[in-house]
């Protein structure tokens, strides 16, 4: 059962990422590309190493996700 879980998640990172490059949209491909980083810091979890898990949550799904996302409206209010 847990290996079927592990395979899920692990469609879950390839959809979002591929999802993340194929968007038109910038916000909606930083946003996914959050999501697959917040799933893989879960597959991390399972791994058995919490210390990844927790530092790929705060910095790679988080903190990463918000600067671009600033980032992307700093630039559009710029072009305009």
């Amino acid at each position: 059962m847990m290996l079927a879980i592990d395979f899920v998640v692990v469609a879950v990172i390839f959809v979002a990422a591929v999802g993340a490059m194929s968007c038109k949209n910038l916000v909606s491909s930083v946003l996914l590309g959050g999501l697959a980083s917040l799933v893989a810091s879960y597959l991390f979890l399972r791994m058995g190493a919490p210390d990844v898990a927790m530092t790929e949550a705060a910095i790679g799904a988080a903190l990463t996700t918000v600067i671009f996302l600033v980032a992307t409206r700093r630039t559009q209010e710029v072009e305009e």
